[in-house]
């Protein structure tokens, strides 16, 4: 008889619990709402005596929304990335936040849809804020499940390391409340703020990859 796995599950069981297919589905559904991203930026049509450069300008909002979102798409991704590289095995409750995550993630389309065309106004940042809050917190949720749940990790994070994402996860969600309200004060203001967190986290990342102090813990954002 084969010897029952360190891990408590037999071989049935591991097969069901490997997070692999949940992976595979969590980077298909992202690339497809990237790829939907794309679509919503159209050639624009030219009116009479109007110019291509002159019509580009029209499209610019849905270009600089598409921008934003690809961004804060790819920023989850790694996220999501960095927390399943440490994932051994997936239970239902995993699952089920995993999917949930997706479901708000999903929602990122519609939300930089209606941002592109309403980019003036305060509903279409504050409907692109509250997505983008849905989707933190559900994440957030997904890793503190994890920390809670040693047994499903390959190795257990340092203390530090979960402190150091979390207090980034929690830094993002503050700036995307602040953004929502800022929004009904200055639209312009707002939408920055939503551009820095990708470019702001990706530069904390570099900046503690670069002390040798925080290298360890960097490598659980990365």
């Amino acid at each position: 008889m084969s010897e029952e796995p360190a891990s408590g599950l037999s071989p049935a069981e591991q097969r069901s619990a490997n997070p692999e297919r949940l992976v595979f589905l969590t980077d298909g559904v992202i690339a497809i709402i990237i790829t939907i991203l794309v679509l919503d930026i159209r050639v624009p049509e030219l009116g009479s005596g109007e110019t291509l450069a002159e019509s580009l300008t029209e499209v610019r909002p849905t270009f600089v929304s598409f921008l934003i979102s690809f961004l804060l798409v790819g920023m989850f991704w790694t996220l999501h990335k960095t927390t399943f590289n440490q994932v051994r095995y997936v239970d239902h409750n995993s699952t089920w936040l995993n999917l949930l995550f997706l479901l708000a993630l999903a929602l990122v389309p519609y939300a930089s849809s209606a941002l592109g065309e309403y980019s003036n106004e305060a509903t279409a940042l504050h409907l692109y804020g509250a997505v983008l809050i849905a989707a933190a917190l559900l994440r957030v949720a997904l890793d503190y499940y994890f920390k809670s749940h040693p047994g499903l990790l390959w190795v257990q994070r340092s203390k530090e390391s979960h402190l150091l994402t979390s207090a980034i996860s929690w830094s993002m969600i503050v700036v995307y409340v602040i953004a929502m309200l800022i929004a009904s004060w200055n639209t312009t203001v707002s939408l920055i703020l939503y551009f820095s967190i990708p470019v702001l986290y990706f530069i904390v990342v570099a900046g503690l990859k670069a002390d040798s102090r925080t290298t360890a813990s960097a490598d659980d954002l990365d």
